[in-house]
């Protein structure tokens, strides 16, 4: 599937940002110790615990937009795939335990991570009227392909993520959902089969 790197902002996650490391380390692909990127503009002392406890790389840049500092994250994990952190709430351990092999021999640009893909019709309503855009707990998105679109906009500091949403929309982007009901039957469709194999669910649509 490539190289994996997890960013997380600590800006987008909050007090929340130990419950999205701990999810993500204790996935059953914790053994190879999967890159986690934190980054944030905030000097704080608490930073020094999570980077030993969790196993993280933290880059702090005071001076930054978050834009700014998940594209730097980019450039310094050279991963084939950004998972990247944005919203508040956490996924559960198990939604990664069952997403991280979609990922294997996989021939799209992004997955929305804990969502279902919004409808053309609120696409355009976000396009033309200014609605609201949903962002996804998480995405998934290919290196390459965020280097393509040129990268979140250095400039804004929480509008990127939903300028890079917009942006993914407008353009030739293979997208695909893994959602929470998608989880769920991932979830039942492997206890039936083999309660012990990773299974690799088919995202919905």
């Amino acid at each position: 599937m490539g190289t994996v790197c997890f960013i997380v902002d600590a800006s987008v996650t909050g007090a929340l940002l130990p419950r999205h490391l701990r999810a993500i380390r204790q996935t059953e692909l914790a053994v190879h110790t999967l890159p986690i990127i934190v980054t944030g503009a905030t000097v704080d002392p608490r930073l020094s615990y999570i980077e030993q406890r969790y196993q993280v790389h933290c880059l702090i840049t005071p001076s930054q937009p978050l834009g700014a500092r998940i594209n730097q994250a980019a450039y310094v994990s050279q991963a084939d795939w950004l998972l990247i952190a944005m919203q508040r709430q956490p996924l559960e351990t198990q939604f990664w335990c069952l997403f991280c092999p979609q990922l294997e021999a996989c021939t799209l640009d992004v997955f929305f991570i804990g969502s279902d893909l919004p409808r053309l019709s609120e696409r355009l309503r976000q396009r033309f009227l200014g609605a609201a855009t949903a962002v996804p707990p998480y995405i998934a998105i290919r290196r390459a392909w965020l280097e393509r679109l040129g990268g979140l906009d250095p400039e804004l500091d929480t509008p990127a993520l939903t300028d890079l949403l917009r942006r993914l929309y407008a353009c030739p982007t293979r997208l695909q959902a893994f959602s929470h009901e998608t989880c769920r039957l991932a979830q039942n469709s492997s206890s039936t089969n083999h309660p012990l194999a990773p299974h690799h669910a088919r995202p919905t649509h």
